[in-house]
């Protein structure tokens, strides 16, 4: 028995990387789409650049979205069916047949058209036998065709793209490959060059371009059926499924191989993956697979099933597995949209949906899988100096590290360089038995020109505690030799006075020889004076500038700034931006200067210092870029992008976006004295305020906007481009208060130039949209953020000096000025204008009441409005008086005002608030002759109470405490409730048990009221909310007719 169940297979982990979705129909929610819902009559499908191309028995080719709608249809074959489609770069080859003739049609067609018939450019017989075509195959340079037959035999159709580029006939196919017993199963090209030929027992590939061509290789004596052999996802290799395995195989050989047992349907390849599909199948509990066995557990038994499985041969993962009842269609592998499609016999279609790439991760993480997480992240495409990949060795390492796999935890720490905190690392190798791994992890932070003063330090007490002596020396002795041999042991004092020698050499116009020793000798104002006033050498200074940092820019560019702007306007701005962000960069050392720019890169080398501790370190020269702070040279990770480059509409990626290591400290040698190197940029430690620059920028707006829009976006990841994402700053120094000034500033003024600046010739000035200029669009965008800093009083001010209406309204929303916006529409000429104050109104309406009354008066103040709006009049009039808006009186005032409004449109409402007051005058009526009935009686009982001439008769024959029948000792109170004494009562109590409450409640009341009438402020502030309500209930209370109790001592 043990006989017939399969041999086992090596072990792949299945993960869910798919979610199964169903896809509907985009009228028909319930159903799946309307093209699919006849899958007998689709002959073929493939996905193209251009989507979805459908094609069906009856000859037509339908192109689809992403919705499966069809965009466009069209008849490829009259009378006839499409049996084969293929697409490259917008090109689409087609074979079918047609009523007309007995052999099989090819035919080219143009995608990139956009009319509703795509142009056809090409359409040939195939050939007159009559056996017919089992697959196509289309090179991605367009330059070669492959037609494979029942027969055994290649047709390779050549030169395809310059047919159609130059317009000319098809060349006569050739003959590549014949076999009568073999019939042909697949085709594909690898790279252009060479074609592969599956059959039915062997894979075979030709070369079709170069020597050697139609040189046939037996590439493996294994062969597949029919849709079981696909190229894989580079387009390198072609992949071959068999029933007892799958295999790769490449143009010279047979390469991987993949034990994955069973019979296939066809295979399909989408990105990494690749997607087969087995015959139908009866499920059963003792199936070889999980997914039958799980399947027959959950349905009936006997049912017919095809299994799909989604692979990824490289990682050794199955992504998705799933049975379906039905039947499988067709995979569709779209790697466009990201997604795979499987259609079902009966129709329906679902989408496997690929899951982020963390939540893969995540998956891998939990099964400590760390190599095979890898191995995804190198698969799709992730560098290996990527923050993803990093965050991978990081996991690993620590898993190791947990382990106590010091030297492989290590090994992926150092793969963490530049994107985990050296700390972090650091901290967990400290003991002294891991010191060997914290030495490695030190070198190769060194390496890499990422390490600082601390962690030199620590390097240098890591080699004397394992008393490495070698090294130790070699770092310490070239560091002090490259001191020494640089500076020296003294200062060399001049043999000349360095100002009269300047001054003199300038006076005789060798300005290259003042500047040589200006340059030299750190003198920043004369070197800058003589290149700019003298020279005129304005490259030159734009460098020197660059280098000099910004606080010395920050006062020479406020002297030079609009002169170097008249010349250099591009390169001048880009210094500024620099200067007011804070990545500064430095310029490239090797890009294009002017003709005195080798001599200055002569003095730069010149005046530099010697090489320091880093020379010892393997760190390649040319990659060193002079920025940092003096004596500090780092690694130059990023070019900053030139003026020429950085558009309204793009933004400016600032170094740190790929790494945010601090820069190396140079360790200072004692008594060695230090010389600052002019050709370094010194980055400031607070960016400098572009407002200091603004007036630099008056004959130069263009230059102006772009200054403006790159600092925003730089320095405060502020840009009307991308005014949805705004919370994403920078990683920089945190936006303190004393930045919000020059964000206020910026904003204006960049609002000032959207509605002054004229908009570039290509836009139509006669357009139909007012606002749909450039400059118009970017400066709705920036009043319609709400994270921009404007001043919008100052806006307000601005698009009425303009005339920019549009603004006017946005801005009255903002600022809360809902009766402007109502008076805007009420005084427009436009046709819609009252539409759209009903519509301002139930927008505004609910959190204005008062706006009802001005919409009121403005429909009622013509005939025409109010026969538009009659029932909106009515609405509001009930709108009205729900909300007690105003009285009827004024409501009456309004509508008489004039004799638009007639008496009938208001005939209703007013019979009804005059029967609703009619109601409430008589309740008032019935309260009031209430309240005056209890006055009499609470006015009676006190008279009898305190008439001593007339005795109370008390007639209570039970306790008002137990019940019982009285008897003596009995104590009667004045409110006729009588007690048992002492039972009920005791001898000490004077007050009634029953009412003492209530009357406690009274005096308490009193005494709040004597309290509250000398806090005069709490009455004032009372008076002040309430009003007329206020002082009533201050009478109700008797709060104003207290007696004061001094009034009362007097």
């Amino acid at each position: 028995m043990s006989s017939s169940l399969p041999p086992t297979a090596p072990a792949w982990r299945n993960f869910p990387f798919f979610d199964a979705v169903p896809v509907k129909d985009a009228h028909d929610l319930d159903a799946s789409p309307e093209l699919f819902k006849t899958t007998t009559e689709i002959s073929t499908i493939i996905a193209s650049s251009a989507g979805v191309l459908v094609a069906d028995i009856y000859g037509t080719v339908h192109l689809v979205n992403r919705d499966f709608q069809a965009q466009r249809s069209w008849i490829a074959y009259e009378g006839g069916r499409v049996s084969h489609m293929v697409e490259r770069r917008g090109i689409l080859v087609t074979v079918g047949d047609e009523d007309s003739t007995h052999t099989s049609l090819l035919k080219i067609w143009d995608l990139e058209k956009k009319a509703s018939v795509p142009p056809l450019l090409r359409s040939t017989k195939i050939q007159s036998k009559p056996h017919p075509v089992c697959t196509i195959a289309l090179s991605a340079t367009l330059s070669h065709l492959a037609v494979g037959f029942a027969d055994g035999t290649v047709l390779l159709y050549r030169h395809i793209d310059q047919s159609i580029n130059n317009n000319t006939a098809l060349l006569k196919p050739r003959t590549v490959h014949e076999s009568p017993t073999e019939p042909i199963t697949g085709l594909g090209f690898s790279d252009s060059k060479s074609l592969f030929v599956v059959t039915t027992n062997r894979v075979l590939s030709y070369s079709v371009s170069g020597a050697g061509s139609n040189k046939a290789t037996v590439v493996d004596d294994v062969g597949c059926g029919l849709g079981c052999a696909a190229m894989d996802w580079r387009g390198h290799d072609v992949i071959v499924a068999r029933e007892e395995a799958i295999y790769v195989c490449g143009v010279e050989s047979r390469g991987a191989c993949y034990a994955y047992e069973g019979t296939k349907s066809f295979v399909r390849s989408h990105l990494n993956y690749l997607v087969i599909v087995s015959p139908p199948i009866t499920a059963k509990a003792s199936a070889a697979y999980r997914t039958i066995r799980n399947f027959a557990a959950r349905n009936s038994a006997d049912t017919d099933i095809t299994k799909v499985t989604v692979f990824d041969p490289e990682n050794k993962i199955v992504g998705y597995s799933d049975a379906f009842t039905q039947g499988v269609r067709e995979i569709i592998s779209i790697p466009e949209w990201g997604d795979v499609y499987i259609l079902g016999n009966d129709g329906t279609l679902v989408q496997l949906r690929e899951k982020p790439f963390s939540a893969k991760l995540e998956m891998l993480y939990r099964s400590s899988m760390y190599p095979v997480a890898l191995n995804l992240a190198k698969t799709q495409g992730l560098e290996d100096s990527s923050e993803t990949v990093a965050d991978i060795h990081k996991q690993y390492g620590d898993h190791l590290y947990n382990k106590g796999n010091w030297d492989g935890a290590m090994g992926q720490f150092v793969k963490t360089i530049g994107w985990v905190a050296p700390s972090y690392v650091i901290r967990k190798f400290l003991d002294a038995q891991r010191i060997h791994n914290l030495v490695t992890y030190l070198q190769e932070l060194h390496a890499l020109g990422l390490a600082n003063s601390d962690h030199t330090t620590l390097l240098l007490n890591a080699y004397t505690k394992l008393k490495d002596v070698a090294r130790l020396d070699s770092f310490i002795k070239t560091e002090s030799r490259s001191r020494a041999n640089a500076n020296g042991d003294e200062k060399d004092e001049l043999p000349f006075d360095l100002d009269t020698a300047i001054r003199v050499c300038r006076q005789a116009g060798y300005f290259s020889h003042a500047s040589y020793l200006a340059k030299k000798y750190e003198r920043h104002e004369e070197y800058l004076r003589i290149q700019i006033e003298d020279a005129q050498n304005y490259g030159e200074a734009l460098v020197y500038l660059r280098a000099l940092g910004g606080d010395a820019a920050e006062s020479n560019l406020a002297r030079y700034g609009r002169a170097m702007l008249d010349s250099l306007p591009e390169e001048t701005t880009q210094l500024l931006i620099d200067l007011c962000t804070p990545n500064s960069t430095s310029l490239d050392v090797d890009e294009e200067m002017p003709n005195t720019a080798a001599s200055t890169k002569a003095l730069f080398s010149a005046g530099a210092t010697g090489p320091s501790y880093l020379s010892y370190l393997a760190l390649n020269r040319n990659s060193l870029v002079l920025d940092g702070t003096a004596g500090a040279p780092s690694i130059k990770t990023a070019t900053a992008p030139s003026i020429k480059t950085v558009k309204p509409s793009e933004t400016v990626s600032s170094p740190q976006e790929s790494r945010t290591s601090s820069p190396p400290q140079t360790p200072i040698v004692p008594n060695a004295p230090t010389k600052r190197i002019p050709a370094q940029l010194k980055s400031p430690p607070k960016p400098l305020s572009p407002r200091l620059y603004f007036a630099h920028f008056v004959d130069h707006m263009d230059q102006f906007v772009v200054f403006l829009e790159t600092v925003a976006q730089r320095r405060w990841g502020q840009s009307v481009d991308a005014i949805d994402d705004l919370s994403v700053a920078p990683e920089t120094d945190p936006i303190d208060g004393s930045d919000r000034p020059d964000q206020v500033a910026v904003w204006n003024t960049l609002l000032e130039l959207y509605l002054t600046l004229p908009d570039s010739p290509a836009v139509d000035p006669d357009a139909a949209d007012p606002d749909g200029s450039p400059m118009r669009r970017r400066a709705l965008r920036l009043l319609e953020s709400t994270t921009l800093p404007y001043d919008r009083t100052h806006a307000l001010i601005l698009c009425s000096s303009r005339g920019y209406t549009r603004g006017l309204v946005l801005l009255w929303e903002r600022m809360g000025m809902y009766e402007d916006v109502l008076r805007f529409w009420m005084d427009s000429p436009e046709t819609g204008a009252s539409e759209e104050v009903v519509r301002q109104l139930a927008k505004y309406g609910p959190t204005q009441p008062q706006l009802y009354l001005v919409a009121l008066r403005y429909l009622t103040s013509t005939p025409s409005l109010l026969s538009r709006h009659e029932g909106h009049v009515r609405q509001m009039l009930e709108h009205i008086d729900k909300e007690q808006i105003a009285t009827p009186l004024g409501v009456v005032q309004i509508l008489a005002r004039n004799d638009v409004a007639s008496v009938g449109l208001v005939k209703e409402w007013l019979m009804t608030r005059i029967q609703t007051a009619r109601v409430e005058i008589q309740n008032d009526q019935e309260w009031t002759t209430s309240y005056r009935l209890e006055t009499a009686a609470k006015l009676k009982q006190v008279e009898d109470l305190a008439d001593p001439e007339h005795p109370r008769v008390f007639n209570v024959t039970r306790c008002s405490g137990c019940g019982g029948q009285l008897d003596l000792p009995t104590v009667h109170f004045m409110c006729n409730h009588s007690f048992h004494q002492p039972r009920c009562i005791q001898e000490n109590e004077t007050e009634c048990p029953n009412c003492v409450r209530e009357h406690g409640v009274i005096r308490e009341i009193r005494r709040n009221n004597e309290r509250l009438a000398d806090q005069h402020d709490i009455f004032v502030s009372e008076v002040q909310e309430g009003g007329f309500a206020a002082v009533a209930s201050a009478f109700s209370r008797g709060i104003l007719n207290m007696s004061r109790v001094d009034q009362v001592v007097a």
